[in-house]
């Protein structure tokens, strides 16, 4: 990865980390709004609200550390750095939001039956600061790229489209008595949100099982690199993702002949061109000379009973 390709995925994780430290203040301090505002309204959807948004507001700020944390660079310890604490972010915001989304279900199912009708008017008031504030988190969120970013994104969505309902459910009741309408509005945006988490949790799985990322053939780049003048064959050949973004390439290559330091150098200079137009950041390549046996062949021998 080249210099300029490095300070630009810096940029975009100090980025990404100041996004959802914004998202996680304002978050935060509405919360303590919500808990006020529902008490004196009387209103158990807005409480309710203000319950799911404090679980969110615990996402955000576990997701703004995991995502802080991932800008370190490599240790002693965690030779790749620090990137994939993002990740662990994410999983843990996602399944944040589906037990969320579970207990908003938990709260609306029974309120079908006997839903109550609290203080309209200040509902409007509190529903109109709620759109108003989460919108404008989703909006500066929705301009970083990353899992974590996606899936805070989420987060602000589903409050984005809570308070709208209760915007929504809030007026009509300052008309007619319909309050169930609240709940209703309630389980259909949360199984939205449900599904979402959810989907982006088996987005997840594969990063962590070190899947081939999608978008990506790890056969079109052993055929590439198999193409390649002096190259024999490609064994040994794996292609992961560190954080769902960053790329990670790495194989044995075994070469038709030696090759002296000019021709060497050569064939790193295209590796390193084949990788990057197959959208891979970063290349580790073991170099086998003719008639040389590969370790991990002979290691895999010897461990055949």
């Amino acid at each position: 990865m080249s210099a300029g390709d490095a300070q630009t995925h810096d940029h975009h994780h100090h980025t990404a980390a100041g996004n959802i430290g914004m998202a996680f203040f304002l978050n935060l301090s509405f919360t303590l709004v919500e808990f006020v505002g529902g008490w004196l309204t009387g209103s158990t959807a807005i409480l309710a609200d203000a319950v799911h948004d404090l679980g969110d507001s615990f996402a955000f700020g576990q997701a703004w550390y995991f995502e802080r944390l991932s800008l370190a660079g490599q240790s002693e310890r965690y030779s790749y750095g620090y990137r994939r604490f993002s990740l662990v972010g994410a999983l843990l915001s996602a399944l944040i939001l589906t037990g969320g989304s579970v207990f908003v279900l938990v709260q609306a199912v029974p309120r079908l039956v006997d839903p109550g009708t609290p203080d309209a008017s200040g509902m409007v008031v509190l529903a109109l600061i709620g759109v108003g504030v989460n919108l404008l988190a989703m909006l500066r969120i929705g301009k970083t790229e990353g899992m974590n970013a996606r899936l805070v994104t989420l987060h602000l969505l589903e409050d984005v489209l809570g308070w709208a309902a209760v915007l929504v459910v809030a007026v009509v009741l300052m008309f007619w008595d319909i309050p169930v309408l609240d709940p209703l509005l309630a389980v259909a945006i949360t199984l939205v949100i449900l599904f979402g988490a959810l989907r982006n949790l088996r987005s997840m799985l594969p990063v962590f099982l070190q899947a081939v990322p999608e978008g990506v053939s790890l056969e079109a780049v052993v055929r590439d690199a198999e193409g390649l003048e002096g190259v024999r064959a490609v064994h040994s050949a794996h292609i992961w993702s560190q954080d769902g973004r960053q790329k990670v390439f790495t194989a044995h290559l075994e070469l038709e002949r030696e090759l002296d330091a000019c021709a060497y150098t050569e064939l790193k200079r295209r590796i390193a061109g084949l990788v990057r137009r197959h959208g891979i950041e970063h290349s580790t390549v073991e170099i086998e000379y003719p008639g040389e046996v590969c370790r991990i062949t002979e290691e895999k021998k010897e461990e055949e009973p």
